[in-house]
């Protein structure tokens, strides 16, 4: 069995992505586990970012502390929301990318497309810094 792809006890294939969200200040903080990966992965993140965009949140922190991989189909995942939130007037930033995932979006170039924070609270008080600023 390979190590990508995790088996439940029945036989079936368990999704590799494990999205968890709160809400800090205003700020929906969504936290993902594991790989964003072609399949159920990249849908599951897609649905939930369309899902926060529905309910009218305007400020989304995506932490990305403990995602192993990401494919093309995961960075796609990724500009999607991101236009989509900039349409809806909404915000997405990025927070807590690991060092291989930090280079694979320098060579991307999409490290110029989103804003991207060292910590959760940074992230967090950019949005109270960027509201402050409008004022």
């Amino acid at each position: 069995m390979s190590p990508r792809y995790p088996f439940v006890g029945d036989g079936g294939i368990t999704m590799s992505l494990k999205i968890t969200s709160s809400e800090v200040e205003g700020v929906s903080l969504v936290a993902l586990n594991g790989r964003i990966v072609l399949g159920e992965e990249s849908t599951a993140l897609r649905e939930k970012l369309k899902s926060l965009n529905a309910a009218g949140k305007q400020k989304i922190v995506l932490n990305m502390a403990e995602i192993d991989y990401i494919d093309s189909s995961g960075l796609g995942a990724l500009v999607a929301a991101h236009l989509s939130a900039k349409t809806a007037g909404a915000s997405i930033c990025l927070c807590n990318l690991g060092k291989k995932f930090h280079d694979v979006m320098q060579l991307t170039k999409l490290i110029t497309i989103f804003d991207v924070y060292d910590t959760e609270a940074a992230a967090v008080a950019s949005f109270s810094a960027s509201r402050a600023a409008s004022n």
